[in-house]
């Protein structure tokens, strides 16, 4: 167990202590000024609160804990769905409460998200329209097949652009597999066409998007008036259109408040997916949403083209069991970085 694990959870056990405490509590052999440095960390990741001034400080776990720790994938599901320990239902005061107090990102965090995205700026500075419009293309196809591969499509990526290239289906492929490609095109060329779309976010945004994304599927286009399960959790979402609707305002709401386009970003992607205001599509809407959000402010969108689609998985029903969020922001930097590198 990591200094920070162990302060961590001697915090959680005494609920309220001083740093000798802590110190004391964690019976590692390190220094008390290591100790005292690890804590002044978890206190800038807002894992720890501390009240009080000099000798009289005292030390406890934020309210964005349980958004913000540290949670792994492999050992959290070593337990099958009905032996974990999960948050079944919605949490009512998760965005417009909990989050709209929480920074997702940690400063470091930040920081290395606006280098990469300077490297970004300065990369693109050096193309030509027409190589610039090319590798946008080329990430477009890519986040096409992924995105639709997360839902189960069985297209390949080189069959994915003959389709979208050359409008080939695939032989022996069923015909809503090339839909739901082709929606994907559709709606990326939207965004790119129109980046001030989403800007602010709003309700009636998100379900043209989920239209786009949708034709011609046999998927109902409005917000769901009844229940919906998810695979592979025991998680419940709302059920009532009303609360739905409630949701999906404050959930624009605290995005729109916002001031850093990666959290604004990464937070659309995990709240559709919680909320999951549609019959179908949920996810793909997601995941052109958050992008949209990238493109508008200029910031270079995110493909997912590495992403292993079971871990995918684990790091959203991560989300929905437990409201936690340290599985999804990995793979959502990795990304960022991955599409830099790849892409410009």
């Amino acid at each position: 167990m990591s200094v920070k694990d162990s302060i961590l959870k001697v915090v959680e056990e005494h609920q309220i202590v001083s740093s000798k405490e802590i110190y004391e509590g964690i019976n590692l052999k390190i220094g008390y000024a290591t100790v005292k440095r690890a804590i002044n960390q978890l206190i800038a990741e807002g894992l720890l609160n501390a009240t009080g001034k000099g000798k009289a400080t005292r030390y406890s776990i934020s309210e964005s804990y349980k958004i913000l720790f540290n949670i792994d994938a492999d050992e959290y599901f070593a337990k099958e769905q009905d032996e974990r320990d999960i948050i079944e239902n919605f949490d009512l005061k998760l965005i417009p409460e909990i989050l709209l107090k929480t920074n997702v990102f940690t400063d470091v965090e930040i920081l290395y998200l606006n280098q990469l995205h300077e490297q970004f700026k300065k990369n693109i500075a050096a193309l030509s329209q027409s190589e610039y419009n090319k590798e946008m293309e080329r990430l477009a196809i890519d986040l096409s097949w992924k995105s639709s591969q997360i839902e189960g499509n069985t297209y390949t990526l080189l069959e994915t652009e003959r389709l979208l290239r050359d409008k080939e289906t695939a032989a022996g492929k069923p015909k809503d597999d090339a839909i739901m490609l082709l929606n994907h095109k559709e709606a990326l060329n939207f965004i790119i066409t129109h980046p001030d779309y989403i800007v602010p976010l709003t309700i009636r945004g998100i379900e043209d998007i989920h239209s786009l994304l949708i034709k011609d599927l046999g998927v109902d286009r409005n917000i769901r008036k009844g229940r919906v399960g998810i695979s592979g959790t025991n998680y419940k979402p709302l059920d009532n259109e009303y609360q739905i609707r409630d949701s999906l305002f404050q959930m624009c709401e605290l995005i729109n408040k916002k001031d850093n386009v990666f959290e604004k970003s990464l937070l659309a992607i995990v709240l559709l997916s919680y909320i999951q205001a549609f019959v179908d599509g949920n996810k793909r809407t997601a995941r052109i949403v958050s992008n949209a959000i990238l493109i508008a402010s200029g910031y270079c969108p995110l493909s997912f083209r590495t992403v292993d689609s079971i871990d995918y998985k684990k790091a959203m029903l991560i989300f929905y069991e437990q409201n936690n969020i340290s599985a999804f922001k990995k793979i959502f930097i990795q990304q960022y970085e991955f599409a830099i590198n790849t892409y410009f």
